[in-house]
């Protein structure tokens, strides 16, 4: 409770106050529920409170695996966090880095371990990382580990873990996969839903912008001078676009940054510590950024280019509006990409709201024949069932 207390967590969110009872009866649970709920809490709380702190046993009590490094960072930032004033040792293994250093803190004893699935197995199978000891082991983001391919590797750590174990599964949605998963590797869980009605968050506002490719830049620049973001994470397809955008926007701006899954670990880390300290008002990122990253400070997002997959549109607006606070989204849509911006409606059942930059954003008026005609389904529309909506970009 005094570490609770100093970290300024006063009140539950709804998804702690409905895990952490559970939990601290030792049921398995499966929680479904967005990123930026407090779920990360809601499943540290309990095995700190459930650890034996003065086992004299070097092996780990708890495993939490988690998709990507940056998100083993965040974890384990929580966990020394709440854990302020026990003597807990927790230990983060990922990929990038130099699994020497690893090895040797693993020798050394540890409470917790917090990993991504390849690097944890890697360590099992050397015989550094003991998995027999194990109390409780959590599947955080399980349903983005499974996407990018995880789920032989989680399988086979799920099989050297004792059977007698506790196992908490969080995911941001419920696929069949996951489900086949927890029947086959949990004992009797119990399904917790979180999820709020609506995908896109309400404290979100999300508009967009019909802008030539050519002139996306120019629109970027003009919205960041009139928004003056307290921090703004701008979203490219690619990591070509990345490079290319920040070495022309770091030009007309300080504190800008950029982040890709091609950049060494330590690369990585150094910009992502420079931007939780808010030395950094403006990131660049593709899709790595756009899961589990918890910047309570982002005030913007800026989808320079519409996400592949509507998904992914979801996640990335949800990297604002953290914990309930006001956020705000903007996507840059090319005149002939109504179709793609329609399916991202469909998605979130929301339209977004249209915004015209003087000058700069697309003018429709200004063309003899529409481009694109957006049909929208009635339930985004409100209007009367079998009745549609049609936007002209």
């Amino acid at each position: 409770m005094r570490s609770l207390k100093r970290a300024g967590y006063d009140h539950p969110s709804p998804i702690q106050s409905g895990v952490i009872p559970v939990a601290l009866d030792e049921v398995d649970v499966v929680g479904q529920a967005q990123t930026g709920t407090g779920k990360t809490a809601a499943f540290v709380i309990p095995i700190l409170e459930l650890l034996e702190v003065d086992s004299k046993t070097p092996s780990p009590q708890a495993l939490i695996l988690v998709p990507t490094r940056e998100l083993a960072m965040q974890v384990s930032d929580e966990v020394e966090k709440l854990s302020f004033g026990l003597t807990v040792k927790c230990v983060s293994v990922y990929g990038g880095m130099p699994i020497k250093r690893q090895i040797n803190r693993l020798k050394s004893g540890c409470d917790i371990v917090v990993g991504t699935p390849g690097r944890v197995l890697d360590l099992s199978g050397r015989g550094v990382l003991d998995l027999g000891s194990l109390d409780c082991v959590v599947l955080d983001e399980a349903d983005r580990m499974l996407d990018i391919g995880f789920r032989p590797d989680i399988e086979k750590i799920l099989r050297r873990c004792p059977r007698e174990r506790q196992t908490l599964l969080l995911s941001a949605t419920m696929p069949a996969p996951i489900r086949r998963l927890a029947e086959k590797y949990m004992s009797d869980p119990k399904f917790l839903d979180f999820s709020p009605k609506e995908i896109a968050v309400e404290t979100i506002e999300q508009f967009f912008y019909t802008v030539e490719p050519q002139r996306k830049f120019e629109l970027l620049v003009t919205l960041i001078e009139q928004e003056t973001p307290r921090q703004a994470i701008i979203f490219c397809r690619t990591r070509r676009g990345v490079e290319k955008l920040y070495q022309r926007l770091r030009k007309k701006f300080d504190d800008v940054g950029c982040m890709h899954g091609e950049m060494s670990q330590r690369e990585r880390n150094r910009v992502m510590s420079a931007f939780r300290q808010e030395r950094l008002q403006i990131m660049i990122a593709t899709d790595v950024m756009g899961r589990g990253i918890d910047v309570s400070s982002v005030s913007h997002i800026v989808n320079f280019d519409i996400p592949e997959d509507c998904d992914d549109y979801v996640h990335r607006v949800g990297r604002t509006g953290r914990m309930g606070r006001d956020g705000v989204a903007y996507t840059f849509a090319a005149p002939d990409q109504g179709p793609e911006l329609t399916r991202i409606e469909m998605r979130i059942d929301k339209l977004l709201k249209k915004l015209e930059m003087p000058g700069i954003s697309h003018d429709p008026n200004a063309l003899q024949e529409p481009k694109e005609v957006r049909e929208v389904p009635a339930t985004l529309s409100g209007r009367g069932r079998g009745k549609k909506r049609y936007r002209r970009l």
